[in-house]
């Protein structure tokens, strides 16, 4: 599978932005989606996951109530809208699956098996 995440910027604190990854290659609605992000220096963390059966998300709690995934499967994409948007929030966001239909162990990045490019995100003061 391929994946091309797009829609990072630049934006103020307390700003919004939308993420959206495109699958290509396999069948997109049976597996599980996760976004992560790494920041300069950090390790690469799970944001969020959403499963491929009921579309249940989660969220790591530092993005709780401030982010939402979502995935159209007819699109083969993928969403990550971020709201009240913070300084700490400023990473490179990837797109990634483990070709699983769960978001078990999405949190680490051994999960994902297979990655999106990246596509960074600067939330200026």
């Amino acid at each position: 599978v391929q994946l091309q995440a797009s829609g990072g910027g630049l934006v103020q604190a307390g700003g919004s932005l939308r993420l959206s990854c495109v699958a290509s290659g396999r069948t997109f609605s049976s597996y599980a989606m996760g976004w992560f992000r790494q920041a300069p220096g950090k390790e690469r963390e799970g944001v969020s996951c959403i499963n491929s059966s009921e579309g249940r998300a989660y969220y790591a709690d530092s993005v709780k109530g401030r982010f939402i995934i979502s995935r159209d499967n007819a699109k083969n994409t993928v969403y990550l809208q971020m709201s009240s948007l913070k300084l700490e929030d400023t990473a490179v966001y990837y797109c990634a699956t483990d070709f699983g239909v769960f978001c078990e162990g999405y949190g680490r990045h051994e999960w994902a098996k297979s990655w999106g490019q990246g596509t960074q995100v600067t939330v200026s003061s």
